[in-house]
């Protein structure tokens, strides 16, 4: 890669560059060929340093995986499911609440969760009358503050459904 890069670049802009030695380092970055991945909230701990292959997160950006050799990047975290792709090949997935994502430049992964759960633990049935029953506070919410929270309730249950429902 290294020679790739001071193939394209001439040599007498690389001569004028002020900073050579940052150029160096990226050009000469040693990449991780696996993911230390570190899972952790407040009611669980997940992973605790474990090698996996890929973690899928939502943020609130948008959602996005992330592989060993992921740039390094800061993100938040919004309701849904992460998708962690083991090493053996199997998934498991998560529901989060909110939280933060590290992805360092080491290649480790470190996600900070306000509250998960394991998707397993939840039933469809279960979900869908929570779901109902929160429909039904919205829709009879007066106040703002009410109706906000009833909003909250709804978008919860739907992305819990929604969770349990998809393969």
């Amino acid at each position: 890669m290294a020679s790739f890069i001071r193939s394209i670049v001439s040599p007498k802009l690389l001569s004028t560059m002020k900073n050579s030695k940052s150029l160096n380092k990226v050009i000469n970055r040693n990449y991780a060929d696996q993911m230390s991945f570190t899972f952790v909230s407040a009611n669980q701990t997940f992973y605790t340093n474990q090698s996996v292959k890929q973690v899928d997160v939502p943020s609130l950006n948008g959602s996005f995986g992330i592989l060993p050799n992921h740039v390094p990047i800061l993100a938040v975290l919004k309701p849904g499911v992460i998708t962690v792709h083991e090493d053996d090949g199997s998934l498991k997935k998560v529901l989060v609440s909110s939280g933060t994502v590290t992805v360092n430049d080491d290649s480790s992964v470190q996600i900070l969760a306000e509250e998960a759960h394991s998707l397993d633990k939840f039933d469809l049935q279960a979900a869908n009358e929570a779901l109902r029953e929160a429909e039904q506070k919205f829709n009879s919410a007066t106040g703002e503050t009410e109706k906000a929270e009833a909003q909250i309730a709804v978008e919860a249950g739907q992305a819990i459904v929604a969770a349990i429902s998809s393969p």
